[in-house]
């Protein structure tokens, strides 16, 4: 029989021998196992080529390379036209001096140059030199005698009209300065002069009442009334010189075949 030594020794040789086989089984698994996770991974990256950026590809293939680079440079220029095809609308920027179509001013219609008279185009340098002018203005069949920097406010509110708005009144009857004055027949061709105005509000009237019976009655109504009216400066009166209508095709005739005259003060 052994002793317990002996077999003690024999018994630790077996377990060394046990571990050191076990780890270089291990040892030799693991480029294996390496191996199946590259293989893996690079399945993935087969799979989901927009998650992953793309290797840079080797010099060995230059025709690749070559098509590849044309086809991204082909790519971009489609991009536009998509884009173009499926623009927006144009849109206008909201500035302080933009202006929407609908407040847009009608241009007028004429079928006709504008005829001045002689007298006219020898006179009207002096009218347009001799600095301010006034303008007898109509608005709804009613004058209003105004200077370049005035207020005005009219006995009714404007309607579609805002603080800002400028407007211009093409219908007077009266354009003068201090010395002399041209006058219509009945009204002045609006091509001749420029008469501009700023809105500047709505002013209204301190409330009214007013009590109303009827014969034979004991009810008494009251009636409130409070009026608004549409507030205006004059920013721009202008009379056009003698070139500057002969640019736009003004025609000089002889006298009486033109209405407009002006006449000197004495």
């Amino acid at each position: 029989m052994f002793s317990r030594s002996a077999l003690r020794g024999v018994f630790d040789v077996q377990r060394t021998t046990a571990g050191q086989s076990l780890v270089s089984s291990f040892i030799h698994q693991l480029p294996r196992r390496a191996c199946l996770h590259q293989a893996s991974t690079g399945s993935q990256f087969q799979a989901t080529p927009h998650e992953i950026p793309p290797q840079s590809v080797p010099s060995s293939t230059p025709s690749s390379s070559s098509s590849s680079s044309q086809s991204s440079q082909s790519s971009p220029s489609t991009v536009p036209s998509t884009a173009t095809t499926t623009s927006e609308p144009e849109f206008a920027p909201q500035t302080r001096n933009y202006i929407p179509r609908e407040k847009l001013p009608v241009p007028p219609i004429f079928t006709e140059p504008l005829k001045i008279s002689k007298s006219l185009a020898s006179m009207l340098p002096y009218l347009t030199t001799q600095r301010p002018h006034y303008i007898s203005a109509h608005l709804h069949a009613r004058p209003y005698l105004l200077t370049e920097g005035d207020h005005l406010r009219l006995p009714f509110r404007m309607p579609k009209v805002k603080a800002g708005d400028i407007l211009r009144f093409n219908r007077a009857s009266v354009i003068g300065s201090r010395d002399y004055t041209m006058k219509g027949t009945p009204y002045i061709d609006e091509r001749m002069f420029e008469c501009r105005v700023r809105v500047l509000g709505v002013d209204a009237e301190p409330m009214r009442i007013k009590e109303k019976t009827k014969r034979r009655q004991r009810h008494v109504r009251h009636i409130k009334s409070k009026h608004k009216y549409t507030l205006m400066r004059v920013m721009e009166l202008k009379v056009k010189s003698l070139e500057e209508l002969l640019e736009e095709g003004a025609q000089i005739v002889d006298d009486g075949e033109a209405d407009p005259t002006i006449e000197k003060k004495v």
